[in-house]
């Protein structure tokens, strides 16, 4: 044990995760809880007091992506746990190393009776990658295990139960020194399969490559440029991987999945090869756009698709960045790939997402907020139709700018994902896109940011309608029904929990409004009043 005899176990688990790295713990606190928050009052770890358990693992996960530190949240026993649960399973899917604590009644409880209580590890098995629970004489032991599991491989949540008597008891004199793991490193690729790689590469005359959220933390974007270039091939990003290639590259060839994806296909759709770089199913599967091509897949873990009907798939599982050196040294292919037809179409799609001159709809209300926020300012969006119009039209200029969930894809994170970005980076300018029905669930993290007077601009692009749902009926000539959030006249608030609320129903309102809010020192909520609709020709579209 570092440093001695620590007093209580809340005070040796505090200092534990002080030297991981980790600045802030976020949840709602219980009796049990106490303990520990006295523990960080004295400590560098602040407890960040949220709205929602939902919103706390959010943080947990932002705070990860942002940091490189895992992120840890905390949940009481039964509803805090269960509330919890939605953010701690975005951080699984989404890859984030995410520490997520519940308590849970003492020992001689468990199997008992127990208000509130439910069965945590049964709750939490399916939705991170390993659950445990502490004890007084293996604290060191079972943390070392969850931030090796959590940050290793797919990073992921992990889950550690806390007996509600732990924190307040004393500390043992004298622990078995468990030093806190780095992440295991990844192998080498085989020799073999480097080999093969090269081969079937450079035969090609249509490569393309898919740049994925694995590649994002691989942090290979230098090299998907030079290979690009170097090789004459085009590049498609997945919404996550947003960043990796800037959208003015010439090779640049648009986001998989979201508006217009029918336009990048008119790409991709040509390919005698697709390299998957760092490629993660958990966005979209391959099968729902590749061509009949073959595959090849660098990552650490082999490709999941169907070899059935793609049986031509090359596994180079291992270091990404090795990978990529070997292509990149690789004399320059006979490229087949006409770079200003590419140029073109790219250019022809972010035309098409343009807003008509003087309407004021999502796009125009995403087009002047990109042309205010600084270009290094960080933007979280919500889910919704407005996610699907920003995964193509926001420009992008590095990895982390643009957070999103798309792997777990739960409404709500757009508010609390802004919340966390701000108080791990102050120093940069953080808005928040979200629809009214994304705002609606996390209206209470308001207090969050007023307490905190951070200086956040929440933009609710407020159509009052669940759209992306309406598209989803129309698409399947449903009648529209149940996505109506409120009535047309109902009257906009001055303040949401001490928030002040802006409204603006014209472009010039609008962005007046967003200059006035990112001069201010405290959050501001914009209400844009965008004509509905505009998304009907944008996103929804075929991907093959």
């Amino acid at each position: 044990m570092k440093g001695g005899i620590m007093g209580s176990m809340a005070e040796h688990l505090v200092q534990r995760f002080k030297e991981m790295g980790v600045r802030q713990i976020y949840g709602v606190p219980s009796g049990s809880w106490l303990y520990y928050m006295e523990a960080m009052r004295k400590s560098d770890v602040e407890f960040v007091l949220v709205s929602n358990e939902a919103s706390a693992g959010i943080m947990a996960d932002v705070t990860a992506r942002l940091t490189g530190v895992p992120g840890v949240c905390y949940g009481t026993v039964g509803p805090g746990a269960t509330n919890l649960s939605t953010g701690v399973g975005g951080a699984l899917l989404d890859r984030s190393p995410v520490i997520a604590l519940t308590s849970e009644p003492p020992e001689p409880m468990i199997g008992r009776t127990v208000q509130m209580a439910v069965d945590h590890q049964a709750l939490y098995r399916p939705i991170t990658k390993w659950t445990s629970r502490l004890a007084p004489d293996r604290v060191d032991q079972v943390l070392a295990q969850a931030v090796q599991i959590a940050m290793s491989g797919l990073p992921g949540s992990v889950h550690l139960g806390m007996p509600e008597d732990l924190g307040s008891r004393q500390a043992p004199e004298h622990y078995t020194d468990y030093p806190l793991p780095s992440p295991t490193p990844d192998a080498e690729p085989l020799e073999t399969s480097l080999v093969a790689m090269e081969k079937t590469f450079s035969a090609s005359r249509k490569p393309v490559l898919a740049v994925g959220l694995s590649a994002v933390r691989a942090g290979v974007a230098d090299l998907i440029v030079k290979i690009a270039e170097k090789h004459r091939l085009p590049v498609i990003l997945t919404p996550m991987a947003k960043g990796m290639l800037s959208e003015d590259h010439p090779w640049y060839a648009g986001v998989l999945f979201h508006a217009l994806s029918d336009r990048v296909a008119q790409t991709h759709s040509q390919a005698d090869l697709v390299i998957g770089v760092g490629y993660d199913p958990i966005e979209f599967n391959y099968e729902d756009w590749m061509p009949a091509a073959t595959l090849i897949h660098l990552d650490t873990v082999p490709a999941d698709i169907n070899r059935m009907v793609w049986p031509k798939v090359l596994d180079v599982t291992g270091k990404i960045r090795t990978s990529l050196e070997r292509l990149a040294a690789l004399p320059p292919i006979a490229s087949d790939w006409d770079k200003k037809a590419l140029m073109q179409r790219t250019e022809a799609m972010f035309k098409a997402m343009e807003p008509a001159p003087g309407s004021f709809g999502a796009r125009a209300a995403l087009k002047i907020l990109r042309e205010v926020l600084p270009q290094d300012g960080i933007m979280a969006c919500d889910v919704g139709a407005h996610t699907h119009l920003i995964g193509q039209m926001w420009r992008t200029p590095a990895p982390g700018l643009q957070l999103m969930t798309n792997g777990w894809s739960a409404m709500g994170f757009g508010v609390p994902a802004a919340i966390a970005a701000k108080i791990c980076k102050p120093g940069k300018k953080v808005a928040c896109v979200t629809g009214d029905g994304g705002f609606l669930m996390m209206a209470g993290e308001m207090a969050v940011a007023r307490r905190r007077k951070l200086p956040v601009v929440f933009i609710i692009l407020a159509d009052r309608k669940l759209e992306l749902i309406r598209l989803k009926q129309n698409n399947k000539k449903f009648t529209s029904y149940g996505t109506d959030l409120d009535e047309p006249e109902c009257p906009t608030p001055n303040y949401v929990f001490g928030v002040p609320v802006v409204s603006a129903s014209n472009a010039d309102e609008y962005r007046a409004a967003l200059e006035a809010a990112f001069a201010t020192n405290g959050p501001v909520i914009i209400e844009a009043k965008i004509i509905p609709g505009d998304y009907d020709d944008l996103i929804l579209r075929k991907h093959k």
